[in-house]
């Protein structure tokens, strides 16, 4: 229970900053003297730097463990928060940015790793739910530091506290994150009591533990067939994010604070589907889940790309943010069905570079062709990518029901670890 906690206390903290960055920008600008568009340069370093902690998660979680690489991305989290708060220009807060995205990017992929193997789809689902938590707590950070007279750094300065407490919790609980069962393997001791057999020879307990070669990785079609999956599904997130305020107050004539209103319940609809898909995936089926939240999205989609009133834009917004909530947490659940579990650590990373990928690409794309013609793409353009994220997921998980991951055909991940392991199948 204590590491759950502490997962939930992850995941809250990865999305204060990128809930804080939007409403203290405006106030960063004006004291570094700099135009609105030179965030750009903010967001391409932290982008950088969360790729390339993110890809390289898989060697660094290998050669640390877990409860390591968390502590040590928490505290240089908080430093690159203290960074942001002391920065006297836009040049030293760009490199600071390279710091805190790859902390948040080590923290991300080393957290949904760990979960993936241990907490099951329903804390999975409420895990992610906790990082919508965070992002909308960011402004509200932001907007009381300036309130008191704080000025934004002050909203940066506390939530820089909050992850050294973080951090150290994080390190006094280093070895409470250590996989009990790779451990006794590794000394040639038998699994577990239940499970018990034979000890394993030394060499052979080693080659068990040795994460396989990254050619290895690279050839399995599931490593792409996922990362496909998660870019569109992060591509579809940020994209009706992003554009649909300029998509109800250009196209359908809605005022500025009725479209904020909107945008808010689209992004409000992502933490109830979080909430609500946590409490029923493990009695219907993660397969289940997934192909019904692509349905939704599809739909959502469509009323979205069809001519008409702001209330069924809106609508189809809610749709999309319910039927996106499950994709991220559920695919990441799944990884080791798709991949292998020799392989699962390292393509969490990738699919999490993918992600990030697709959450940055998309909308730019979509922002080029609302230049092109006009905000009304946005709703063919989600279908579009829904239907696309639809195809992805089918072939992935009819190669995985295959057993090309050695897993057993027609196998479900849809209770905690030690639930799936003795049940086999779903019934």
């Amino acid at each position: 229970m204590p590491l759950l906690l502490l997962a939930y206390l992850g995941f809250i903290s990865l999305g204060l900053p990128d809930g804080m960055l939007g409403v203290a920008w405006p106030y960063m600008r004006v004291d570094f003297d700099r135009p609105a568009g030179a965030i750009g340069f903010v967001l391409l370093v932290l982008t950088a730097g969360y790729l390339l902690s993110s890809v390289s998660a898989g060697f660094m979680l290998a050669r640390f463990g877990v409860g390591r690489l968390l502590a040590t991305s928490t505290g240089l989290a908080a430093t690159g928060l203290l960074g942001f708060a002391a920065a006297p220009g836009l040049v030293p807060m760009v490199l600071v940015a390279g710091l805190l995205g790859a902390s948040a990017g080590a923290i991300d992929a080393g957290l949904n790793a760990y979960a993936a193997r241990h907490f099951g789809a329903r804390h999975m689902n409420w895990l992610h739910a906790s990082f919508s938590f965070g992002a909308t707590l960011g402004p509200l950070v932001v907007t009381a530091a300036v309130a008191v007279g704080l000025a934004w750094r002050g909203g940066y300065v506390a939530v820089a506290v909050g992850q050294v407490a973080l951090a150290v919790a994080f390190a006094l609980t280093v070895r409470a994150w250590r996989d009990r069962a790779a451990d006794r393997v590794e000394q040639g001791r038998p699994p577990a009591p239940a499970t018990a057999g034979p000890a394993l020879p030394p060499a052979t307990a080693r080659s068990i533990r040795r994460p396989p070669p990254l050619v290895a990785t690279l050839r399995q079609a599931g490593t792409w067939l996922g990362a496909g999956a998660f870019a569109v599904g992060v591509a579809i997130e940020a994209g009706a994010g992003l554009w649909a305020y300029t998509l109800l107050t250009e196209v359908d004539g809605v005022s500025g604070q009725l479209a904020g209103v909107a945008v808010s319940a689209y992004w409000g609809s992502l933490f109830v589907g979080r909430l609500l898909v946590g409490v029923v995936v493990e009695r219907i089926g993660v397969h289940r889940v997934l192909v019904g939240s692509v349905t939704v999205i599809v739909l959502g989609a469509a009323v979205v790309a069809l001519p008409g009133a702001a209330p069924a834009t809106v609508t189809g917004l809610v749709l999309i943010g319910l039927g996106v909530a499950p994709i991220f947490p559920l695919l990441m659940l799944t990884t080791a069905r798709r991949v292998g579990e020799s392989h699962s650590d390292r393509v969490v990373g990738m699919q999490v570079a993918a992600g990030t990928l697709g959450g940055a690409a998309a909308p730019a794309l979509i922002g080029v062709l609302i230049d092109l013609w006009s905000a009304a793409v946005l709703g063919p353009s989600l279908l579009v990518f829904g239907a696309l994220l639809g195809a992805l997921y089918l072939w992935a998980h009819r190669r995985s029901a295959g057993g090309e991951a050695g897993e057993p055909a027609g196998s479900e991940l849809s209770g905690p670890p030690d639930q799936r392991s003795a049940a086999g199948t779903e019934p």
